[in-house]
């Protein structure tokens, strides 16, 4: 059997993992962590937050490779009378309806935008200013990015499509994201992949002799340092994560599902209202994520949080039992200013039998689907090249 390690045990080190082992490779997996999970560990209870919002695009490769494996688990559905309840704050108030200029520039395909221009002069050329800053701001659920309308047209655009389809494409793992590691990490196991978490790797030098290709599945930082290549960099977002406990009970059921700002990125989502067992009984739980600027720190965002639920929540810092603020830097995926694309990013392939797997590399998608790809792709091209080559010494390469 062909040998081949993972560096990293998160959405893309399982990915990497499971499409391994099931093509026959011989599979080790190291995670730094107690926990396998990555960003995509769901904390325990009461309360079971992720790391900020977490989704899963129907639209996505992943969606199909899961659900063949019988890994997507139990969703959480949406009941009809909270899905009215979604509310955009536009002008300074909040709206049942986004602007109608919003609306149709989200029905454009990727494909219709360019890629050396960005988003806000081409939105504003088609669809106004206050349309195109409405829709870069929404799309901002999708990117994490104080500033979308800055980046390339194509790479908003997809965003915007997909974030804003009808019927959505956006669905939630009951019980969290961590449920989903669960199950990735039982079929890794019926696989065959060893599994060694609490160890950390710091050099491929610490790996065991013949360990044979390596899959990077890290953060793009983490990897530059593990390599030892600083040239591993690409821009991403800072994000202030704000989650926030409220009781409930009568009189309280006015509060909205969802509150998109309109008029600055900012995403406020009330998750019980499709899965009430992220919560004790009797509590709401909210999770937001709010991007800053480079000037810019936590209690911007926070502030920022603060004035969308005076608007929405009535008499919530008086509900309020629990909340938990943290900003979140590089880890919420690649963001590409005009004249790039995913294909600029960092290669997958980097050479001496070692491979890049996450969500700021060389691979097409959103959000998380770009972390799929890339872990697919690295297992591929490892499978294919040690077919062709002696199993590599790492302690030479």
């Amino acid at each position: 059997m062909r040998k081949i390690t993972i560096v990293g045990g998160g959405f893309a080190g399982l990915t990497a993992a499971v499409t391994a082992a099931e093509a026959g490779a011989k599979v080790t997996l190291y995670e730094s962590h107690h926990t396998l999970g990555g960003r995509a560990r769901t904390a325990e209870g009461p309360y079971l937050t992720n790391e900020g919002p977490h989704a899963l695009y129907d639209g996505g490769p992943h969606w199909t490779w899961l659900k063949q494996r019988g890994l997507l688990g139990e969703l959480a559905p949406l009941p009809l009378r909270e899905a009215a309840k979604l509310r955009f704050h536009h002008k300074g108030a909040l709206r049942r309806v986004p602007p109608l200029g919003f609306l149709r520039q989200s029905l454009r395909t990727a494909e219709q935008a360019p890629v050396d221009e960005d988003f806000r002069t081409w939105a504003t050329r088609l669809a106004g200013p206050d349309a195109a800053r409405a829709a870069a701001s929404y799309s901002g659920v999708a990117l994490f990015h104080h500033d979308p309308g800055a980046l390339s047209a194509r790479f908003v655009q997809e965003r915007l499509h997909r974030a804003a389809s009808l019927p959505p494409e956006a669905h939630y793992v009951k019980g969290g994201w961590g449920r989903l590691i669960e199950r990735m990490a039982a079929r890794a196991w019926e696989t065959g992949v060893r599994i060694e978490t609490s160890s950390r790797v710091d050099s491929l030098d610490d790996l065991p002799r013949g360990a044979g290709p390596v899959v990077v599945a890290t953060s793009l930082a983490a990897a530059a340092r593990l390599l030892g290549d600083p040239s591993l960099s690409w821009e991403s977002g800072r994000t202030v994560l704000f989650d926030l406990a409220l009781r409930s009970g009568k009189g309280r059921k006015g509060d909205p599902f969802v509150i998109s700002d309109l008029d600055a990125p900012g995403w406020v989502e009330r998750f019980t209202a499709q899965d009430p067992s992220l919560a004790p009984a009797g509590e709401e739980l909210i999770q937001a994520q709010l991007p800053i600027g480079p000037g810019e720190g936590k209690a911007e965002g926070v502030a920022h949080a603060e004035r969308l639920l005076d608007l929405g929540f009535a008499g919530w810092r008086e509900r309020a039992v629990w909340r938990r603020e943290a900003v979140s830097h590089g880890r919420t995926g690649a963001v590409d200013r005009p004249g790039t694309t995913w294909r600029d990013r960092p290669a997958i392939d980097r050479g001496h039998g070692v491979y890049l797997a996450g969500d700021q590399v060389a691979a097409p998608g959103v959000l998380s689907e770009v972390s799929f790809t890339s872990a697919v792709e690295a297992v591929s091209l490892a499978m294919r090249a040690d077919l062709r080559t002696k199993p590599l010494d790492l302690k030479r390469a």
